[in-house]
């Protein structure tokens, strides 16, 4: 008799801001730039580390298989016969191929890059236990979308639902592909957004993947979720990160003291001191003007000590040196640092801008889809606050596997990450945890054939 495979999902929640959402355009900047820092931390890894690989190559590794093959633009639509080509990557060289589990990892809003499978707490993973690697890139992102997909009328076929349904799809592809049996147990990895899709695949397909890594995932999306400043308002004031009483009790003053600038319309010293690129031109570029310099803040919350200079600590450390001056101009300082990492002569704060960015149908293959998550977040999900997904995630174990692990002290899903030594001990517990969970998950699939 075979009994059913456990519910096996592993949600992780991360008590530091966790927020993948919109914003306004500082934040989708800071996004880009942590991703390439991301991206190049992934290097620096596998040079310090290629001779760990048991393939090497002469550049110190194989390079992963890059390929493309149709899916069905409309899964749901038996007339509509359209299709796209949906990017994946193939690592084989960690896999033992009779019995090596499968771990896939899902991507989300911007192009995957062959690092997803050459760099990570999952490729780690594969690496002791002699895993398939794979990696599909979501529909609409990067190069897997058609060159008339953002149009009005293309982009419907965006949505969580078409991409769990390309999943599926993809999984018979390399099932095919590479004659996988059921020996070959399959995990699903993925992170916030692309860790929802994690979870939410292994509930929808429990016969194609055994068991799903859920990070930093907002699995219970909420319309108008407006707990984000109360994460934010925690973590500025949380002494584990670098934060204090006092750095929120500055922060909360001095968007207060914005708040009255702006209702008095005299806008020409915010202008000047904010380095603002035009004459604010009513609500909506006040509007806009407030959330770039709010995406400061939520953005080294979210983001703390992804790259160098952005870590809660040390935007503590200016708002509260009183020798800097006021709580104003402590910002204005904060502001003049950010643009400098930036390479920002002046911050665009003109709504109409946004707008046209936002319009924009020009298909690019790289970096984060504006429009098409600004599009999938109001059509599905709700997400209008930038909210710190730990607050919808899963923090207490639902079953005996159904682990949730809460880890305090750190960023957006930064388990995820390849190690370093400056990870703090709370993480490196979390990513124990994960491994012996997936070692219990790994032996209950071979003990009891799913």
């Amino acid at each position: 008799m075979l009994l059913s495979p456990p519910l096996a999902v592993l949600l992780l929640g991360l008590q530091s801001a966790l927020c993948l959402g919109l914003g306004g355009q500082n934040l989708w900047l800071l996004k880009d730039k942590v991703l390439r820092s991301q991206e190049q931390r992934a290097q620096r890894y596998l040079l310090e580390s290629w001779k760990a690989f048991p393939a090497r190559s002469k550049g110190g590794w194989t390079e992963p298989r890059e390929g493309f093959f149709p899916q069905p633009l409309d899964h749901f639509n038996r007339r509509n016969n359209a299709t796209y080509k949906q990017r994946f990557w193939v690592n084989t060289e960690l896999w033992e191929r009779e019995q090596g589990p499968v771990f896939l990892y899902i991507g989300g809003e911007g192009a995957l890059t062959p690092y997803s499978v050459l760099a990570g707490e999952h490729v780690d993973l594969a690496r002791k236990y002699r895993a398939l690697l794979v990696s599909l890139e979501h529909r609409y992102y990067g190069a897997s979308i058609n060159p008339d997909g953002l149009t009005d009328q293309k982009i419907q076929f965006l949505s969580s639902q078409q991409a769990l349904a390309d999943l599926a799809t993809f999984h018979a592809f390399i099932s095919q592909q590479y004659n996988l049996t059921r020996s070959n147990t399959w995990i699903c990895f993925g992170g916030s957004y692309p860790g929802s899709l994690s979870a939410w695949f292994r509930l929808k397909f429990p016969h194609l993947v055994y068991a799903a890594v859920a990070s930093s995932a907002p699995v219970r999306a909420q319309l108008d979720f407006t707990a984000y400043n109360k994460v934010v308002s925690q973590s500025l004031s949380n002494p584990i990160v670098g934060g204090s009483l006092k750095c929120r009790a500055a922060v909360a003053h001095v968007f207060s003291r914005l708040d009255q600038i702006l209702k008095g319309g005299n806008t020409s010293g915010l202008e000047a001191d904010f380095g603002s690129c035009r004459k604010l031109n009513g609500s909506d570029d006040y509007g806009e003007f407030v959330s770039n310099l709010a995406d400061i803040i939520m953005g080294t919350v979210q983001y703390n000590q992804e790259t160098p200079d952005n870590s809660i600590a040390n935007l503590c450390q200016v708002m509260t040196n009183h020798s800097l001056g006021s709580a104003y101009q402590r910002l204005v300082l904060l502001n003049k640092n950010y643009m400098a990492s930036m390479e920002l002569k002046c911050v665009d704060n003109s709504h109409q801008n946004v707008l046209e960015k936002l319009r924009s149908t020009e298909v690019k293959p790289y970096g984060v889809g504006e429009r098409q998550w600004y599009y999938q977040t109001c059509a599905e999900f709700g997400y209008c606050n930038i909210d710190p997904w730990h607050a919808l995630s899963v923090l207490k174990n639902q079953s005996s596997s159904e682990v949730a692990v809460v880890i305090n002290g750190t960023a957006h899903c930064a388990n995820m990450n390849p190690p370093e030594d400056r990870d703090p001990p709370s993480l490196r517990q979390a990513r124990q945890k994960i491994d012996d969970q997936i070692g219990i998950w790994l032996a209950s699939a071979h003990q009891y054939p799913w």
